[in-house]
């Protein structure tokens, strides 16, 4: 704050006058803080100097009033422009008051106008009003004054006139930099009615010491600056029958009467009505309209990033909502308002976009609409660009109230904030701009998209791969089939469905290769023509995972699922999906095959449930570990078909599958154990062909891999021991972490009342810990945490071996577990989850502790699934990409700066986990840190 303070000692000597400094010390601290971090530190206080050597008085109004102190340093630090019309003012406080305002001078307008805007732009950039009211107040500022002019024009003017508003202010929306565009209509001599209404230009637009009033534009007229600046009801009838362009019948959305003769402003509004809402839109309407669209983006520079004009920018929401309402609000009359967002509310009210894309627009639009204020408040300029230069860009970000966090700075969020806001109006802008249901409504004939057009318009959508996009198109479209033309009418839908993928691109590229290279799409085919809920979540889930796509393109016959939600909620129990794996174990021609499609088909039905959000992370869980269970117990049956030999053996999930909650990159660790008479010979012959198995067919389905290397003597052990011999191991050999992981034993497959002996057994060795063991404990994980992150995966955002992610808090359970489960047996389940309650129950951790591990491990498990999910192998770290990492982010439904959310969620989580893994596994007084 100091080195803020090194100004001009004229501006210091002027504040300590105002009463802002004494001596040394700030009084105004607060309002000083809230410069410093502010848009424009230095600018601002040289201002603030400027402020207090011509109105002291007002200085001490700030001090004494917090409103209008934080109403001052916000103006002083978002506009340059509108501080001079503050130290310019007579009345300076009454502008930051807010007190009504006077009737505007017609001497001095230009004056008053300013002052008006400053007034507006105070509360505006304190955070007092949204951007929809400053739209309005500063539309009500143009009213006025137009009212103050017409009204002395139209004193002395033997003609009736009236002025009507259009654009942004017709629609009251307008900018703090706007031209006020407009039209006249008169009835009476048009020479006397052009005089007029050029005198009214010229009061508009004159010019003071204080500068112009406004920019004033007519070019909205008929034949635009070669027309009459006036013309009559009749003439304007006249030129909407015969030559007005469809441009000019859209622009005509925004008219509004504001000054003038009133019956003859309503006159020319229910005239205008009859051509803008007419009983049949012209059959090229559309097509004009969204041509006209894309020759105003094909002049853009590319290299300039438009708020207003650019791809994903304010014209993009506008058109959509003006197309929607030229076609449909012929029949709908709600639909006629001119603001672009209470059509909007009104096209959602009446069903004809979906409330989640009306408030996406939205939200997006009024942030696009704040950011192109905060542009031109600086210095009253009339730009839609985002400056190019990283200080220029810094001001506006913090103008609009971004600051630097943990994570990222101002600039890093805002900017991510502009790419993500563009991106979705983009998409939704599409969606409505292109539905081929308005080309029908519009009584245009709709033709059947060409490949080419096709590809230009996902492309439109933000797809990225522009070769590819195109050459999946022409896949998808060529040839005569059915299915070729059915995907040649279906695709403006297809577009609209894969543009709500995290990742289009990669829907279109897997849409693709399942019609190309799957025998059988009827059903696919069926589904897109029949179905548009499974169509629209096929279209997601495609975009969302590869693991899905390899699936789908075994089991296309699947694809009708999709659209059942109770299906897909609903899951057999263990006996039922046993019982349907070991049919499938003894069909006569291939069980391999059938128990592999036995084990995808449920597969796809969890992920499919999963993408959909029909269940969470720990049904997820708990479904894979079924399924794992079962499939494993058709393997063993089928192992021992095939060998005619009955072993008698028993399969003990160990690890994640132990506890029931698998995730799509876990393998299924387990033991086997066999009754004390068994032939061991026989039993291992079992248990290999039973993991052949379960390794793979010759069909393409997906493979499982079980792995025994947890059992004694890990590789160099044997595959199967009896229940005699592992109380032998246990009492002389075992290892602390052989122990440890019967933790997380369950049996699973085969005789599962010998597993559940086996488990009895080992609890008196699992629940002795010594404290040499508990040492033990403790320095294996410490050497886990330094050694075990694989090169190229990052330590800071790792979701199993990461500081606070699954290791920590699994490794912490269990060591609880070990030390309480001797005296207490309901803390010894093998589920992690159902661990941290049951210790929560006993005691061994409080309600903040239980809570926070449990949020913490649901966290990095709905992750990991996610990243399993969309590539199809396992990887254990947020992507470092900032691409793949937003489309993760997307897929697990952040919407807001999604990459940096995801982080800092990551982050904030796994803090607090760790935390209790502090005190809980290493011992360590809370409030203390343990360094890495």
């Amino acid at each position: 704050m100091e080195r803020l303070l090194r100004s001009d000692p004229a501006d210091l000597d002027a504040l300590r006058s105002a009463g802002w400094i004494a001596g040394d010390q700030v009084v105004a601290g607060a309002l000083i803080d809230q410069i410093r971090q502010g848009p424009d530190p230095a600018g601002a206080m040289h201002r603030l100097g400027d402020l207090a050597r011509a109105h002291p008085d007002l200085l001490v109004a700030a001090l004494e009033d917090q409103r209008v102190g934080m109403r001052l340093v916000a103006l002083i630090g978002g506009s340059r422009a509108l501080s001079a019309a503050v130290i310019q003012s007579v009345d300076p406080l009454r502008l930051l008051q807010h007190a009504e305002m006077s009737e505007p001078p017609v001497d001095d307008l230009a004056r008053w106008v300013r002052e008006a805007l400053a007034s507006v732009a105070a509360a505006d950039l304190a955070g007092e009003i949204d951007m929809p009211e400053a739209g309005r107040r500063v539309s009500a500022i143009a009213d006025a004054a137009t009212e103050s002019v017409v009204g002395g024009v139209l004193r002395d003017a033997e003609v009736r006139l009236a002025v009507i508003a259009m654009g942004k202010w017709g629609g009251c929306e307008l900018n703090y930099a706007s031209d006020i565009d407009l039209v006249f209509v008169h009835e009476g001599s048009e020479a006397k009615a052009v005089s007029a209404a050029t005198r009214i230009v010229a009061g508009l637009s004159g010019r003071s010491d204080n500068g112009a009033v406004f920019r004033v534009d007519t070019d909205l007229r008929p034949e635009g600056v070669a027309g009459s600046l006036s013309r009559s009801l009749d003439s304007y009838r006249a030129y909407w029958e015969r030559w007005a362009e469809t441009w000019e019948i859209q622009a005509l959305l925004k008219a509004r009467f504001v000054a003038g003769d009133a019956d003859l402003g309503s006159a020319f509004l229910a005239a205008m009505a009859d051509f803008v809402f007419p009983e049949q839109l012209g059959a090229d309407a559309v097509g004009s309209i969204r041509a006209m669209k894309q020759r105003t983006e094909d002049l853009l520079d590319s290299s300039v990033t438009e708020l207003k004009r650019g791809v994903g920018g304010i014209r993009d929401v506008e058109f959509a909502v003006q197309l929607l309402q030229l076609v449909h609000g012929r029949g709908d009359s709600t639909l006629r308002g001119q603001g672009t967002l209470d059509a909007l509310e009104a096209l959602a009210a009446g069903g004809y976009v979906l409330p989640s894309d009306s408030a996406t627009l939205a939200d997006a639009y009024q942030w696009l609409r704040d950011a192109e204020h905060r542009i031109q408040l600086f210095d009253l300029r009339q730009t839609h660009a985002v400056p190019e230069g990283a200080d220029e860009r810094e001001r506006i970000a913090r103008a609009m109230g971004y600051r630097n966090t943990a994570t990222a700075s101002a600039l890093e969020i805002f900017e991510e904030d502009l790419r993500e806001k563009r991106s979705e109006v983009r998409s939704i802008h599409v969606r409505l701009f292109h539905r081929p249901v308005l080309d029908a409504l519009a009584q245009s004939k709709a033709a059947s998209m060409s490949a080419a057009a096709a590809a230009q318009r996902l492309e439109a959508f933000g797809f990225l791969d522009t070769a590819a996009t195109r050459q999946a198109v022409d896949d998808l479209t060529s040839g005569l089939s059915r299915r070729s033309s059915l995907m040649r009418h279906m695709l403006p839908l297809i577009m609209e469905w894969l543009s709500f993928a995290p990742d289009p691109d990669l829907g279109l590229a897997q849409l693709r290769l399942l019609f190309g290279e799957t025998d059988d799409t009827s059903s696919i085919v069926a589904t897109l023509r029949d179905d548009p809920v499974a169509s629209e979540r096929l279209c997601r889930v495609l975009g969302t995972s590869r693991l899905a796509g390899r699936l789908l393109d075994r089991l296309p016959s699947l694809v009708p699922m999709f659209g059942d939600d109770a299906s897909l909620e609903a899951w057999p129990n263990s006996s039922e999906l046993v019982g349907e794996a070991r049919s499938r174990a003894v069909v006569p021609d291939d069980p391999v095959a059938a128990l592999h499609r036995f084990h995808s088909e449920h597969l796809l039905r969890i992920v499919v449930a999963d993408i959909a959000g029909l269940i969470d992370e720990v049904e997820v869980g708990r479904r894979l570990s079924m399924l794992a269970d079962a499939t494993v117990e058709g393997s063993l049956l089928a192992a021992s078909t095939e060998l005619g030999v009955d072993s008698g053996l028993c399969v003990v999930a160990m690890g994640k599958w132990g506890g029931a909650e698998l995730t799509y990159a876990s393998d299924l660790d387990a033991i086997v154990v066999a009754p004390e008479t068994a032939d061991t010979e026989a039993a291992i012959s079992v248990v290999e062909r039973a993991i052949s198995v379960l390794g793979g067919s010759a069909t393409g389905f997906p493979s499982l891999e079980l792995d025994l290397e947890l059992r004694p003597e890990g590789r160099k052990g044997a595959l199967v021991r009896s229940l005699g011999a592992y109380k032998a191991y246990w009492q002389q050999w075992v290892d602390t972490w052989e122990l440890q992981a019967m933790l997380r034993a369950r049996p699973v497959a085969g005789d599962l009342a010998l597993g559940r002996a086996l488990i009895d057994a080992s609890a008196e060795y699992v629940y002795s810990v010594r404290p040499d063991r508990e040492r033990e404990i403790r320095a294996v994980k410490a050497r886990v945490e330094t050694e075990r992150i694989p090169v190229g995966e990052d330590p800071d955002f790792h979701l199993k071996l990461g500081r606070g992610s699954l290791a920590d808090i699994e490794w912490t359970v269990q060591l609880l577990q070990m030390q309480h489960g001797l005296n207490n047996a309901d803390v010894r389940g093998p589920g992690t989850l159902d661990a941290v309650r049951s210790l929560g129950r006993a005691g061994a951790l409080d309600a903040e502790e239980e809570e926070v591990l449990a949020e913490a491990y649901r966290f990095c498990v709905r992750v990991r699934n996610r990243l399993y999910l969309r590539d199809g192998r396992r990887r254990d770290s947020l992507p470092d990409d900032p691409l793949d990492a937003v489309r993760l982010a997307r897929s697990l439904g952040y919407s807001r700066s999604p990459r940096i959310s995801l982080r800092e969620d990551y982050r904030r989580l796994t803090r607090r986990a760790r935390r209790v893994v502090e005190v809980r596994f290493y011992g360590m007084d809370p409030g203390t840190e343990r360094g890495t």
